[in-house]
């Protein structure tokens, strides 16, 4: 018998993924386009902007409805390898 992965997240649960990137157009709207196919009722009007000193990147929180760890790590996986994103914490 294999024992499953045991979460300290519990499930679900409104999430916050920071993501940062270059502050260019469109890259806010790119990841509020894959926050939707993860969650249907993400809201971006929650979403949280932050400039980095310079103002060359741009953090963004976005608030996901989270229903397990896989989903989660789906998400992750996606926004981290997408072309604009520099960082996913």
């Amino acid at each position: 018998m294999t024992e499953e992965k045991k979460s300290l997240i519990e499930f679900p649960l409104l999430f916050p993924i920071k993501v940062m990137g270059e502050k260019v157009e469109g890259f806010v709207h790119a990841l509020t386009e894959v926050a939707k196919n993860f969650d249907s009722t993400f809201d971006a009007s929650k979403t949280e902007l932050r400039d980095s000193s310079t103002g060359k990147y741009l953090g963004v929180t976005l608030h996901v409805w989270a229903t397990d760890q896989a989903r989660l790590d789906e998400l992750y996986r996606t926004l981290s390898t997408h072309p604009m994103v520099k960082v996913v914490l």
